[in-house]
């Protein structure tokens, strides 16, 4: 088991400091994932599924961020902070993956789905998975040589695998935001898109959901733009606005009622269906 050198704090030269906000936002997804849950069964889609499954990986990454920000400095676990790297990592395809899950399911109710390429590019779920799926088996690779490495090359190639990741992640989100912003102007147009509900998620949602985009482009711009400053990324005045706070406000949005239709609206003639 690899322990980092007496008198080093790892998670504290890392940035993990703060106990209380670790603590807050672990019994937060708690109540999420509960909440999640109670949706998948009473309103069962892919979406609250994927929410449930991020809610779960958040609470463990943040019980895990708790612990290391309560550590002793001496004899600092080494393997604990690399799992909790991978698992606080892992979870963003749970997020991303939903949101773009929700943007297709409402594309299937416009009447006249947008076409061009992204929209080519983002009917093929496949292709989507994979691409995130890639980012999140790079990203751990990347991780575990990065942190645990005792040659710089080792170090090195696994800074270069973690940005690759961090470039999959943004292009997939920016992408979500993209399609997002396209099924917007066909909503706009005049009895171009069929309402599955009366209420605000039904009628608005697809505004909601651009801001949810916003959100996770900017998550993934913060970690892209200061990849090469680790003292500004894992700083938690930074950190916690820009990755914590981002993930919790698109979270919580995914709440609002009649935001996501469930399997048995959506129209199974759709092509995006």
């Amino acid at each position: 088991m690899a322990v980092a050198p007496a008198g080093y704090n790892y998670a504290t030269g890392a940035g993990i400091q703060s106990f209380p906000a670790a603590v807050i936002l672990s019994i937060i997804y708690a109540l999420l994932f509960v909440a999640f849950s109670f949706k998948s069964f009473t309103r069962p889609t892919y979406v609250f599924f994927m929410m449930t499954f991020f809610c779960l990986i958040r609470l463990v990454a943040f019980i895990l961020r708790a612990l290391l920000a309560d550590v002793p400095s001496d004899g600092q676990n080494l393997d604990f902070f690399i799992a909790y790297q991978i698992i606080y990592n892992v979870g963003f395809f749970g997020i991303l993956y939903s949101a773009y899950t929700l943007v297709l399911d409402r594309v299937s109710f416009a009447k006249n789905p947008p076409r061009g390429p992204i929209s080519a590019l983002l009917r093929r779920r496949f292709l989507f998975r994979l691409a995130l799926t890639a980012a999140v088996s790079i990203g751990i690779t990347g991780s575990i040589q990065a942190i645990s490495g005792t040659q710089q090359s080792t170090i090195d190639t696994g800074n270069t695998l973690r940005r690759v990741a961090l470039y999959i992640f943004l292009v997939c989100s920016a992408l979500v935001l993209l399609q997002a912003l396209i099924l917007a102007r066909v909503e706009s147009s005049e009895e171009g898109y069929r309402h599955f509900a009366s209420g605000f998620g039904g009628r608005y949602g697809l505004y909601v959901l651009i801001v949810i985009s916003v959100l996770l482009v900017t998550r993934e711009a913060f970690f892209t733009a200061t990849f090469s400053n680790s003292d500004v990324q894992n700083n938690e005045h930074f950190w916690y606005p820009f990755s914590a706070l981002t993930e919790l406000l698109a979270v919580l949005l995914f709440m609002i009622p009649d935001l996501v239709p469930s399997r048995s609206e959506i129209p199974q003639n759709s092509e995006w269906a």
